[in-house]
């Protein structure tokens, strides 16, 4: 039971680090979608769609590979560091130089030509986040998750201030949504003065034996984020190729993009949930596999993770009615029939993220690449076959079918290779009983927004009675 503790009080402090940091990013869409139409908001979406992608190559899978090799016993945990950090500095660095060198005509394959100095930005972004990765690595498998927290909430309020006064101080439209990408570089900059001892301290390293293992071990999970990243972002890139013409009373592609991109923020509340737990379970699970007690101990904590996602999720999903307030525009309140949705795919991709400890721990990294390949197959055949019939909606459910099918594979396989019992069925009844519950609570109108708010409050609170009554005895459970 302690270990639950721990493992809460860890991903409370990495929410602090990522949720919070993330949700002060969130309200930044307020201000976004005040100053920019959805057109221009689109642009925004579609580069930082690109970015997310190609940063799963930047950095390479070492993280992971770095929590593997430096909890194996008798390892070396400064040599391991110096290892993953040359392959992410090599291939970064590499990889920089290229786009630089091509940012004309990547502008223009972009849509946004004339403009290779954003294109530059990005790519500067990029390698910053990829020469930190290990050292933020470190600091969670040290469990400094206060100094973790510390720089990404110093990150983001630079970021916030630095968009509070480009936008609303001296915005010059001919720079327009380069502001935005410019106090994100600007903010990362930071990072390299938090790091700066730790980067100092790193020496360039290669061990015939280690390092190699060690790129086995890291490849097959940079192709499952990549692939990962692409079930994520394709379908915001999609809209501009599959939309048809006219498909929303004549406004463009960028236009739906936009609507599709600021709603989905609010999805992303699940999302950052799911990260925070990301930060704290990853290092907990490597660290616990040796234990005997480790299945049944991962079960719980999968047990757990569910109830509090479905609370997220009745959460968000019955008071859209208020946050819809969080948009600066009443333009974008039209697309928010996908946050629902949109909520639960997020859920079911923190699920596959558990399940996936498997081929973690039994060095079968391979099957987490053909799952989640397979799951950008599913994303890109419902992308093609959906947007065409419902636009961005479409999209919406094409991320629902693909991160419910992996959580379904992964969960088959890891029964076969590394059997957890997990109590699926309960798991089941809780988010199908959730998801029917957010959909009736929004069918009911109420004829003012104090008794709606009320109403919705209610619910929540009758919810988590329930919830504590059902779950109080099997939380005192110990694991054997």
């Amino acid at each position: 039971m302690n270990q639950l503790k721990n493992l809460a009080g860890e991903t409370v402090l990495y929410g602090l680090g990522s949720i919070i940091p993330r949700f002060l990013n969130f309200l930044l869409v307020y201000l976004h979608t005040a100053v920019f139409a959805p057109e221009q908001y689109g642009v925004i979406t579609k580069l930082f769609a690109f970015v997310a992608v190609i940063n799963m190559i930047f950095m390479f899978g070492m993280e992971t590979s770095y929590f593997r090799f430096a909890t194996k016993p008798g390892a070396d945990e400064k040599k391991i560091f110096n290892l993953s950090q040359t392959v992410v500095v090599f291939v970064s660095m590499l990889l920089s130089l290229i786009f630089i060198a091509l940012a004309n005509p990547i502008a223009d394959e972009l849509s946004i030509p004339g403009n290779s100095n954003l294109v530059v930005w990005l790519v500067m972004i990029m390698f910053i986040d990829a020469i930190v990765a290990i050292p933020f690595a470190r600091l969670r498998l040290e469990k400094k998750a206060k100094q973790f927290a510390v720089y990404k909430l110093m990150n983001i309020v630079i970021v916030v201030g630095l968009n509070i006064y480009f936008l609303k101080i001296s915005y010059d439209p001919s720079i327009g949504v380069g502001f935005v990408i410019l106090a994100n570089l600007a903010a990362n900059a930071f990072y390299i003065l938090f790091f700066a001892r730790t980067l100092f301290s790193w020496r360039p390293a290669f061990d015939s034996v280690i390092s190699p293992n060690m790129f086995r071990y890291a490849y097959p999970i940079m192709l499952t984020g990549l692939a990962g990243m692409t079930n994520e972002m394709f379908s915001r890139l999609t809209l501009e190729w599959w939309l048809p013409e006219n498909f929303y009373a004549g406004q463009s592609s960028e236009y739906a993009l936009g609507i599709f991109g600021a709603c989905y923020k609010f999805a992303m509340l699940m999302g950052l949930a799911v990260q925070a737990f990301r930060y704290a379970a990853e290092p907990f699970f490597f660290s616990n596999a040796a234990d005997k007690n480790s299945p049944q101990l991962f079960a719980k904590v999968n047990h757990y993770f569910i109830i509090v996602c479905c609370v997220l999720l009745l959460g968000v999903g019955i008071n859209m009615d208020i946050l819809k307030y969080f948009l600066g525009s009443d333009a974008y309140w039209e697309g928010l029939t996908i946050v629902p949705i949109l909520l639960l795919a997020y859920l079911f991709l923190g699920a596959y993220y558990n399940f996936s400890v498997w081929f973690k721990l039994t060095d079968k990294t391979y099957y987490g690449t053909i799952i989640t390949v397979g799951g950008a197959i599913i994303t890109i055949v419902m992308n093609f076959l959906l947007i065409p019939k419902f636009g961005y909606v479409g999209s919406s459910w094409a991320a629902l079918i693909c991160y419910f099918a992996m959580t379904v594979a992964c969960y088959l396989l890891g029964q076969k290779f590394y059997p957890i019992p997990y109590s699926l069925l309960k798991g089941l009844a809780y988010i199908l009983t959730t998801t029917l519950l957010v959909y009736s609570v929004n069918v009911v109108e109420l004829p003012t927004q104090w008794m709606a708010t009320g109403f919705h409050m209610l619910v929540i609170v009758l919810y988590l009675l329930i919830v504590y009554l059902l779950e109080r005895g099997y939380f005192r459970q110990p694991v054997t």
